[in-house]
């Protein structure tokens, strides 16, 4: 059976309402992942200590800014929790690759 896939929840800095959306609450200011049942997020930050918000409803992939969904107000994902979680977009490192390999 192959290993089934997390699926990161987001906590953020800040949160604000889209009034379109039916009084959502959407994250906003600094964003990191987090796995709903756990009390700190992927990169090791403890939630009530440093304030964050939690969102269950909103997915890790929602914040990325090509994706459109609730990244509107976030201004930085957080690096540690992206190469945990995932990040491939445009400002995403490449991945590590050997290039001249030992014989």
């Amino acid at each position: 059976m192959a290993p089934r896939a997390k699926r990161y929840a987001v906590a953020a800095s800040g949160q604000w309402t889209d009034e379109e959306e039916g009084r959502r609450r959407l994250p906003a200011g600094e964003v990191h992942a987090w796995e709903p049942g756990l009390n700190q997020t992927v990169c090791g930050l403890s939630l009530s200590r440093s304030q964050l918000a939690r969102f269950p409803h909103v997915t890790w992939t929602d914040t990325f800014p090509e994706s459109g969904g609730a990244a509107d107000r976030v201004q930085r994902l957080c690096p540690r929790c992206a190469s945990v979680a995932g990040r491939r977009g445009g400002d995403a490192r490449p991945r590590w690759q050997r290039t001249n390999p030992r014989p």
